[in-house]
């Protein structure tokens, strides 16, 4: 590549030995979305030699794991991420994924066009593939790509997978011939195009979790949507029509394509209504009292609605999974098979995530699990559960990530939005929004929750430690004169002998950087450092009694909890914290 070969050659000629060192002397690693990095030349980076690397290694474990690879084959799809400056596409990069595996004559399924991340797991499954690539680095900022791996289960790789492509990566990095060939995707006969077959196939699965169509082909709402400059306006608008809706309105200025990301600051739908202006503002003038937006890769979903004091409100994920987790019990339970066992029913959430399912499921009888963070931890469960003849109706992690159904095995945006389109269409029929039926929820399960999330950003590193640095986690209940500690769950391999500290149900890992709170007063407190940003984030979550619902004393008594935790335990000015709230 003469743009990436140009960087090397311009730093080594400046002298900018730092730059080089930080470039060429290490290697990504698989983090909670697999293989994710800055766009550019070097070894840390992602372009057109890592991921020939990255394929190569690939190919050389599935060739160890699967002896009808070459039978089965790979799928590989993309979105619309690109960098000039580096001569990087994201649909570069999946012809040449594809061009490694053609060359050892394994069948490749290349999309055609660029596809939502759900369509490569849904594929994988449908297609019975022994894996899936996806280009894509979802919500990051532009100058990010990515290389998600799918296993033949339809979930993306956990360990020890994700070690051993590794492995095998150090073991591959000399291009092969034929690599570079990314002219094998026009003329082997080996690559297929799936999109059309798998689009419809997706579509008529959808129908699977379509419970009022006829309800919804008369509604009076309108729905804006907004894609963010990526992948999803055509398939929200085939998804509206699969569910008997008219085609939700598109914000015109964000619905093409566009890698600079031209109308956003992030092109994170998670940051809330600052990154929804163009969408709402639309609404308004359009009279849509709802707003769907997916994310570039269109795997995950936010939601706003207008509220009768003309404010929007934004729902937080864990909000949304509250809706989504009433939504799918209650369509199931209205339609259930006669012989249906509510005990094989099953709903899932990261453990950064609300407890809001477990407290839905103890009072109707179906089973809530925890995993990790990360959908990955969440597909793999589902693929087993599911092996189990148990029957998953939901499953969601907070950062406004949902799977309605099990069609496919990762979070899904596409199908998350229609799903809240029908939702909202037949609460309107009694005249109840979504914010009120949340409250209804909350009121119902017998508990308050408020949510209280704010993302400490690191201005220096990229890989943060800090959670598994401190001497003393104890010391973080110090101040805490309000209420008691009761416990901490530690996720890092913490060499601690503390009488706080207990043991986790989940499993224990250096890389997962995670410690839990638990207090007296209800509250729960996750620290974590993010596996695709160079963030710590926190999650807290106040569960009160029935008798206490006085909302501001809630608010105010997790928030006083939540500074004193970060301030003793993070120390955010000792340790060059700059905070970001969201």
């Amino acid at each position: 590549n003469p743009k990436t070969k140009e960087q090397i050659e311009n730093l080594l000629r400046n002298g900018m030995n730092k730059e080089l060192r930080d470039r060429l002397c290490c290697r990504m690693t698989f983090g909670t979305a697999g293989l994710r990095s800055a766009m550019g030349a070097g070894f840390c980076y992602i372009n057109d030699l890592t991921i020939i690397q990255s394929t190569q290694g690939m190919y050389k474990y599935l060739e160890r794991c699967f002896s009808d690879f070459k039978q089965r084959g790979v799928v590989v799809g993309y979105d619309t991420r690109g960098q000039v400056t580096s001569s990087c596409s994201s649909q570069r990069l999946a012809k040449l994924t594809a061009a490694v595996l053609l060359a050892k004559d394994v069948p490749v399924y290349l999309f055609s066009r660029y596809v939502p991340t759900p369509f490569v797991p849904y594929a994988v499954q449908e297609l019975k593939a022994v894996a899936g690539v996806m280009i894509t680095a979802s919500h990051n900022r532009k100058e990010d790509n990515g290389y998600k791996v799918y296993w033949e289960n339809g979930a993306q790789i956990t360990s020890p997978h994700d070690k051993e492509i590794l492995k095998c990566i150090e073991e591959c990095v000399e291009p092969w011939n034929g690599s570079w060939n990314d002219n094998l995707v026009d003329t082997s006969p080996l690559k297929r195009d799936p999109l059309q077959d798998i689009c419809r196939r997706y579509m008529e699965d959808l129908k699977k979790i379509c419970f009022y169509r006829e309800l919804n082909s008369k509604t009076t709402l309108k729905f804006v949507h907004t894609s963010f400059h990526g992948v999803g306006h055509d398939y929200v608008q085939l998804a509206f029509q699969a569910f008997g809706f008219k085609p939700p309105i598109p914000v015109p200025e964000q619905k093409d394509p566009d890698p600079d990301f031209s109308t956003v600051k992030c092109p994170n739908p998670e940051e809330g209504e600052s990154v929804l202006e163009l969408s709402l503002r639309l609404a308004e003038k359009e009279n849509a009292r709802i707003v769907v937006a997916t994310d570039p890769d269109a795997d995950r979903l936010a939601v706003a609605e207008l509220q009768e004091n003309d404010h929007w409100k934004v729902f937080t994920g864990n909000e949304l999974a509250a809706l989504f987790g009433w939504w799918m019990f209650d369509c199931w339970k209205k339609n259930k098979s006669r012989n249906a066992d509510v005990k094989n029913v099953y709903m899932l959430a990261t453990t950064v995530s609300s407890k809001i399912l477990k407290a839905i499921a103890l009072k109707e009888g179906f089973h809530f699990e925890e995993t990790l963070p990360g959908f990955k931890w969440i597909g793999s469960r589902i693929k087993d559960l599911l092996e189990n003849e148990k029957e998953v109706l939901f499953a969601f992690e907070e950062s406004i990530g949902f799977l309605c159904g099990t069609s496919v095995l990762d979070k899904d945006g596409v199908s998350a939005a229609v799903v809240v389109a029908e939702m909202a269409s037949y609460l309107e029929t009694m005249n109840v929004t979504l914010k009120q039926q949340l409250i209804n929820i909350y009121e119902k399960k017998f508990y308050y929750y408020y949510e209280f999330h704010i993302v400490p950003w690191h201005h220096a590193q990229s890989n943060l430690q800090l959670l598994g640095s401190s001497e003393s986690p104890a010391s973080a209940s110090q101040p805490m004169a309000t209420t008691i500690l009761l416990s901490i769950s530690n996720l890092t391999t913490l060499n601690t002998s503390d009488k706080w500290n207990v043991p986790s149900v989940l499993p224990v890992s250096k890389n997962s950087q995670m410690i839990t709170f638990t207090f007296q007063n209800g509250c729960v407190a996750t620290l974590r450092t993010s596996g695709t940003e160079p963030k710590i984030k926190y999650y807290a979550e106040m569960c009160a009694s029935p008798d206490q619902s006085d909302t501001v004393f809630l608010e105010e008594e997790l928030k006083k909890l939540i500074e004193a935790l970060i301030e003793n335990f993070l120390e955010p000015s000792k340790n060059g914290l700059i905070w970001r709230s969201v």
